[in-house]
């Protein structure tokens, strides 16, 4: 019973011909005694009949029993389907198999939920779809997920491959390196109390390729985290992992947008405009109050520093006076915004410490808000003129200092955009892809509670050249050549060039950074050694593979894009993972568990 042809290819041109089909019982109808079963296999489904009186009785009694997802295998000749049966829906709806053999290659049990009906599957609980992920994958909307991503994958690697990199695959047994995320750490046995960690990316490791003189390397690399999980992100995850040697900034921009256009054309048939806009880290924040801004949409925020630096509205004028800023946002349309809207954006501002928010309804030709009365005509024409207010706009302000207030309206921008989305307002095409580099990151960021500077990016990132010299006596000042590629407000990855002199990275480590010389030699003194023997010039950038995947396939969830994803809670549902070890395996790991029992 070898197939002939698989679910999805068969024709008006196949009419006549005798095939077999293999695959799983997608649906059954019974009509005047006359059976119809569709037949699904990986690449589509095939209507398949069985009558009465061209059957021996054995072979319809068996197609009589036959049910939801049964595996089976059936032979017969392809025929056109009577006038005004036809289905457009589907590849093969032009054509079916009248049956003369059926063997049941098995059987199934009844099914916890139905995969046969996207709109009832897509309604099912997500925990019982990772329960029976293998149920769940067979729904043609999952398979179509995995294609796109092993499509992907092969147009990353071949477009790499081209351009001159090698693929070579870095440890997965690391040694720990705490000073980024949590991360899962893997006890040794011919070690007793030493540990290896699962690498949260290779960036040592490809570096120190890069001094090897591998010159250009790639990975679709496996990177572990142990943190709090979101939708877009899991413990265990994929990126495309990049390296090059004698670069700058400007190779890495042109190499990823070739890339980008490649993987888009690909997957989808769309010819993303390079080169991608570039815009600074301050511009993004003072511009969209984010530094992964979605660019599909206006609503941008504006600053009235200097037009309310003398007004008579007191919080404005005495937040301008203590160096802070006020900033606008025009939320075009939205006057009809409802209370429980408003206080959703009220609780936006008070979650970066803001008393309220301010706001000013434009209805009937009248601007309603408390605050209007203390505004001069002056004040009030300014904002008229820089936020173009119109009859049913809704102004949105935040007064703090200039990295909060961005923040807090750059939080409300995007709560608006969704409202404007569900009124109609606001359309944006399924198909609109807006990408953009963010640069000019600050190299440090300060821990106040900690008392010292860290990195923005990781410790590996370069200084801008001319801002060195600040390194020690003004880091706020300094400049990373760090980038970050975004797309429609997702980062879909982020790079660096990276320090390859030995004495600057040493002072970023002990100086900088303040880790102390003992630290910084147990950590990373094979990497300064290394470095001590010629590194060239190098940088590279990471891309998130699940990320790119989910994006491609129109999902908000990268669970809908890795075949056997983790929990909110980390957990696998299918498979009861993670779960306990016997006293042997602890013994032989020299440990010892101390976990307090649940009542």
């Amino acid at each position: 019973m070898k197939r002939t042809h698989h679910c999805n290819e068969l024709r008006p041109e196949h009419i006549g011909q005798t095939v077999t089909l293999s695959g799983w019982v997608h649906s059954r109808r019974d009509l005047g005694g006359v059976i119809f079963i569709d037949v699904r296999d990986r690449e589509g489904r095939t209507q398949t009949v069985y009558d009465p009186s061209d059957l021996p009785p054995e072979v319809f009694h068996r197609a009589e029993a036959l049910r939801s997802e049964y595996v089976i295998a059936v032979t017969g000749k392809v025929r056109r389907r009577p006038e005004g049966t036809t289905n457009p829906k589907i590849a093969t709806g032009e054509v079916e198999v009248a049956v003369s053999s059926l063997t049941v290659l098995n059987q199934a049990d009844v099914l916890p939920f139905q995969v046969d009906d996207p709109e009832v599957a897509s309604k099912v609980n997500e925990e019982l779809r990772l329960k029976y992920r293998y149920l769940d994958l067979r729904r043609p909307e999952m398979i179509r997920n995995l294609r796109m991503r092993s499509k992907v994958a092969i147009a990353t690697r071949q477009h790499l491959d081209e351009q001159g990199f090698l693929e070579v695959e870095t440890p997965t047994l690391f040694k720990s390196t705490p000073e980024g995320a949590r991360e899962f750490v893997v006890p040794c046995r011919t070690n007793p109390g030493q540990f290896y960690a699962l690498p949260q990316s290779p960036q040592q490791f490809k570096q120190i390729l890069m001094v090897a003189g591998v010159e250009r390397y790639f990975q679709l690399a496996r990177c572990y985290r142990d943190e709090d999980l979101r939708a877009d992100r899991q413990p265990e995850f994929t990126q495309v992992d990049i390296e090059m040697s004698f670069v700058d900034r400007e190779d890495l921009y042109q190499l990823i947008e070739g890339l980008l256009k490649r993987i888009w054309k690909v997957a989808l048939g769309i010819d993303l405009p390079t080169p991608f806009p570039r815009l600074s880290f301050h511009e993004v924040l003072n511009r969209f109050g984010i530094d992964k801004p979605d660019m599909r949409f206006g609503l941008e925020l504006v600053d009235f520093s200097e037009e309310f630096r003398l007004s008579s509205f007191k919080l404005f004028n005495s937040v301008v006076a203590s160096g802070g800023v006020v900033k606008a946002l025009n939320a075009k349309g939205l006057a009809c915004a409802t209370q429980g809207q408003l206080d959703a954006m009220t609780e936006i501002a008070r979650s970066f410490g803001a008393k309220g928010l301010a706001f000013i309804k434009i209805e009937n030709g009248e601007w309603k808000s408390p605050i209007v009365k203390f505004f001069t005509e002056a004040e009030k024409a300014a904002l008229q003129n820089k936020l173009n207010i119109q009859e049913g706009d809704l102004v949105l302000f935040a007064a703090d200092q200039w990295l909060n207030a961005c923040e807090i309206l750059g939080k409300i921008r995007l709560y608006c955009a969704e409202v404007l989305k569900a009124q109609g307002k606001l359309i944006i095409s399924p198909n609109q892809f807006n990408f953009l580099w963010v640069v000019d990151f600050p190299l440090l960021s300060f821990d106040k509670e900690m008392n010292r500077w860290y990195s923005s990016h990781h410790p590996f990132t370069a200084p801008v050249e001319e801002d060195v010299p600040f390194l020690i006596s003004d880091p706020k000042r300094v400049r990373g050549q760090h980038y970050d590629v975004v797309v429609n407000g997702v980062e879909l990855g982020g790079g660096s060039i990276r320090i390859h002199q030995p004495d600057i990275q040493k002072t970023v480590f002990e100086q900088v950074l303040q880790i102390p010389p003992e630290m910084v030699q147990a950590r990373f003194g094979y990497m300064l050694d290394a470095f001590r023997y010629g590194a060239p010039p190098h940088g590279g950038i990471a891309l998130g593979f699940d990320r790119m995947v989910a994006i491609l396939c129109g999902t908000s969830s990268i669970r809908d894009v890795i075949a056997f994803p983790k929990t909110a809670k980390g957990t696998c549902l299918m498979t009861e993972s993670p779960g306990q070890v016997d006293v042997r395996q602890l013994r032989d790991l020299h440990l010892e568990l101390k976990v307090a029992k649940k009542e």
